[in-house]
């Protein structure tokens, strides 16, 4: 029972025991421990500005990343958008060259054809103005056989000459 209800020795006892404690600790323990304390919360502040830093640092790479990739869609973009237009500028001239080599040809072509035609034409025109002459040739040799028939022509052109 004599631990319930301690004694006054025992207290001074103890409270000078834990004053010496107390004194002992202020003087050596707790300017370490606040120095520690200290340079831990430094350490940790340290830290958390690289870490925001770290942080800003990313976020500025991310913008830069960002302007990069929209920067290579514009140029890819715009070299789509030229090579379509070189496509098209290409077809077309394609398509007028070949309109105007197809006008040439058919120009051509018309020009031999009346060519061939006039030609045929005259050639057509030849024959028949052979053929006439030779039939003519031969229609006169058969009429004009017998000497009277001969005498009756001579004497019909006679007259015909005196007329006009």
């Amino acid at each position: 029972m004599e631990l319930i209800k301690p004694s006054i020795g025992l207290i001074f006892w103890m409270s000078i025991s834990f004053l010496t404690v107390l004194f002992i600790l202020g003087k050596f323990a707790w300017p370490m421990i606040m120095k520690s304390l200290s340079e831990r919360e430094q350490s940790i502040a340290d830290a958390l500005n690289s870490a925001k830093k770290a942080k800003e640092e990313m976020a500025a790479l991310q913008a830069s990343n960002e302007k990069l990739l929209q920067e290579a869609r514009a140029e890819r973009d715009n070299m789509l958008r030229e090579a379509r237009d070189t496509k098209d500028a290409i077809i077309a001239e394609a398509k007028n060259k070949a309109q105007t080599e197809s006008n040439k040809i058919l120009a051509q072509a018309r020009e031999t054809i009346n060519n061939e035609k006039m030609a045929a034409i005259t050639e057509l025109k030849n024959q028949v103005a052979t053929m006439s002459i030779d039939i003519a040739e031969k229609i006169l040799r058969h009429e004009l056989s017998r000497d009277e028939k001969q005498k009756s022509l001579m004497a019909n052109l006679m007259n015909d000459v005196n007329l006009n």
